[in-house]
């Protein structure tokens, strides 16, 4: 178990040697880092492991992303406070504290009922009770809230799922991984304003299958 007097000095070097050394600048999003206890968002047995500079298991066939993996995802995005952001693969629900910690309304939606479950009570314990949740199918995005400034997918989709381009802002920004094959995946940067929608290609990363009706 990890002493409490020991947890500050893990958050600081975190954000120090694998966020800050990696190039990411955005304040708001070293400010989260630096602030949400990461060690919560996994089982305990992997509690010693949650600051390492790599992801972990939460069960069920998913991951915690890479620390690193998050904070580029998180500046991507170029949110603000106050900005509507749909998330989909709440997973172990750190992504969306640390959207949350960034002064960003947020809407998640998860698949597995589980992790969903267990995502929603966290929020509570620890505070975020304004982070909204859904347990559904996330390629369908969320519909009733549309559209949403910013929307960040934590899963490797074979394409962008429409409904997502759909409800999109516009102008607005999706960060999402993308491959035809499950183990070639780049991360694409979507962006759409004045009714255009177009992409960039970031680099490879590796992510969990993005499963649903426009997914695998």
């Amino acid at each position: 178990m990890i002493k409490r007097r020991d947890l500050k000095k893990l958050r600081e070097k975190m954000v120090k040697e694998q966020i800050e050394a990696r190039g990411i600048k955005d304040k708001l999003v070293l400010q989260a880092m630096r602030k949400v206890p990461r060690h919560f968002f996994v089982d305990e047995a992997l509690e010693t492991q949650a600051y390492a500079d790599h992801p972990l298991p939460i069960g069920y066939g998913q991951t915690i992303s890479q620390p690193y993996i998050v904070g580029l995802m998180s500046q991507l995005l170029q949110a603000k406070p106050g900005m509507k952001v749909l998330e989909i693969g709440t997973g172990s629900g750190y992504q969306a504290a640390i959207l949350a910690e960034m002064g960003l309304e947020v809407y998640t939606v998860e698949r597995i009922e589980n992790l969903y479950s267990r995502a929603k009570n966290l929020f509570q314990e620890l505070g975020y009770k304004t982070i909204k949740t859904k347990l559904d199918d996330g390629t369908l995005g969320w519909p009733e809230y549309a559209p949403f400034d910013r929307i960040i997918v934590t899963a490797g989709a074979p394409d962008v799922p429409e409904p997502l381009v759909d409800q999109l802002a516009d102008p607005g920004i999706m960060v999402i991984p993308v491959g035809y094959l499950r183990k070639s995946q780049n991360l694409w940067k979507i962006t759409k304003h004045k009714a255009e929608v177009s992409k960039e290609e970031l680099g490879g990363v590796m992510f969990v299958d993005l499963v649903g009706r426009y997914g695998w």
